[in-house]
């Protein structure tokens, strides 16, 4: 009998090893970096509205001393600095002084150069709201 006793405490002791968490689990959090109906320039975001949707995402990466050269964007993207400074310029003087963990609507449509201004590479996560087959970026002549 004390044999079927000390079983029986083994398995409740065993359970209750198996259901207890061993450490308390962080909490998770949500901070709003952007809520915005508008581009960086002011001009309304819209969305294409003629074919498929397709999002794309895509890594940029800018070299120390280096620009992107002046290009737009048929569609709208959402971007996030993720490394390193970085200035976009318009045509009309217009800067955008942007540093790692800013968020960012970019201009749709619009030519613009982003230049590195910092001492390391600049990263960028982007997020491209086109449709399927769309181009996303056009070199535009200085």
């Amino acid at each position: 009998m004390n044999k079927q006793l000390l079983a029986t405490v083994l398995c409740l002791t065993l359970s209750a090893c198996a259901t207890t968490p061993h450490h308390t689990a962080e909490k998770i959090t949500s901070t709003q970096l952007l809520q915005t109906t508008t581009t960086w320039d002011g001009k309304a975001v819209t969305y294409p509205t003629d074919a498929k949707a397709q999002v794309t995402a895509l890594m940029i990466e800018i070299p120390v001393n280096s620009e992107t050269g002046w290009h737009r964007h048929p569609v709208p993207s959402f971007a996030m600095i993720v490394d390193g400074t970085l200035d976009v310029m318009l045509k009309d003087g217009s800067v955008n002084h942007l540093k790692a963990g800013d968020p960012l609507v970019e201009v749709v449509d619009t030519a613009h150069n982003g230049r590195n201004t910092g001492n390391v590479p600049v990263k960028i996560m982007v997020f491209y709201t086109g449709t399927v087959n769309s181009v996303l970026t056009i070199k535009e002549p200085h």
